[in-house]
């Protein structure tokens, strides 16, 4: 790519293998029989790129991959997208992430995974000549990843804002821990905290999504947007409180739908849309995503999507 990339799309890389839904779990020794089994790009960082170049974005994805045969072919699959890889770093020695994705009729995903070259990424490999070109500075799978440290993103959300770049933070969280000492001084530097309900549990101990929310913003975020899946999404800001309705869709596999509706609300902030408007687009990619297995195959394209609206509104309503 010539152009500089307008996102820069940090963390998570990973090799996807992904089945479709089988009718139950093999015992042990037996063959299930899957129609179809898919190799591709994924993790929060490549989804979110991905979607976003589909979506006509200029996206750079900056993580890392093994020197394995993976990294290189992830690294192809991500330029065959469209994707500015010149971010992407080769660790040597290290394995590239791989997650196997099972899909039972019924039942929600089972992942197997190894955490690979992932576990080397660190907030250093953020590029910060690059924030002096793009608009955009998105962080995902933060919390799950070993050497990505507070007190080191900290500078680098404080410098893209200075340079008047809006800086986005999703998490991924492995299981119950203390993570609120991870995010307490980070926040007040994110633009968009963008959590899903469970994560959001997770971290601050409340189940109700829109006292998440409101949760975050004491913590200094500037926009809090919590994911609900099918159940749609609640964003909170200083004067803004909304309730978006989710797309109906045949769900097929789940796997990159938040990554679909972070790549949406980017979008959305890109063409200078207001709140409301950033969820009907983020909720329209997430819901693409889910129709087929893999982390982006099913992602709208730009004028899919633009069409997919014009015939199919969405109620997004202010909470009282």
């Amino acid at each position: 790519m010539n152009a500089h990339p307008e996102v820069l799309c940090c963390g998570i890389v990973v090799a996807d293998h992904v089945c479709t839904p089988i009718a139950r779990l093999p015992e042990a020794g037996e063959l299930v029989m899957a129609d179809s089994m898919l190799l591709s790009s994924g993790g929060c960082a490549a989804n979110a790129a991905v979607d976003l170049a589909k979506m006509g974005v200029r996206a750079a994805v900056v993580g890392r991959v093994g020197d394995d045969m993976f990294g290189g072919v992830i690294a192809d699959m991500l330029k065959h997208g469209d994707v500015d890889v010149s971010s992407l770093k080769v660790t040597p020695g290290a394995d590239t992430s791989q997650t196997l994705i099972v899909n039972v009729v019924g039942q929600d995903r089972r992942f197997i995974h190894t955490f690979g070259a992932n576990g080397q990424f660190q907030a250093a490999d953020i590029p910060l000549d690059r924030l002096d070109h793009c608009k955009i500075l998105y962080l995902g799978g933060y919390l799950v990843m070993p050497k990505i440290l507070q007190e080191e993103l900290v500078p680098i959300f404080a410098r893209a804002r200075q340079k008047g770049v809006a800086t986005l933070l999703d998490v991924v969280t492995p299981g119950p821990g203390d993570y609120l000492p991870l995010l307490d001084r980070l926040l007040p530097h994110v633009d968009v905290f963008l959590p899903n309900n469970h994560e959001a549990e997770l971290i601050c101990g409340e189940k109700d999504p829109l006292r998440q929310a409101e949760f975050f913003l004491r913590l200094g975020a500037k926009t809090a947007v919590i994911t609900m899946g099918a159940e749609g999404a609640v964003l909170a800001s200083e004067h803004t409180r909304l309730r978006a309705a989710a797309y109906p869709v045949d769900f097929v596999d789940g796997s990159g739908g938040g990554d679909a509706f972070d790549a949406g609300f980017i979008y959305g902030l890109l063409g200078k849309q207001g709140p409301a408007a950033c969820l009907r687009v983020a909720s329209a990619l997430g819901a693409s995503c889910v129709r087929t297995i893999g982390t982006t195959p099913g992602v709208f394209t730009r004028s899919e999507c633009e069409a997919y609206m014009a015939q199919n509104p969405l109620r997004v309503e202010e909470i009282q």
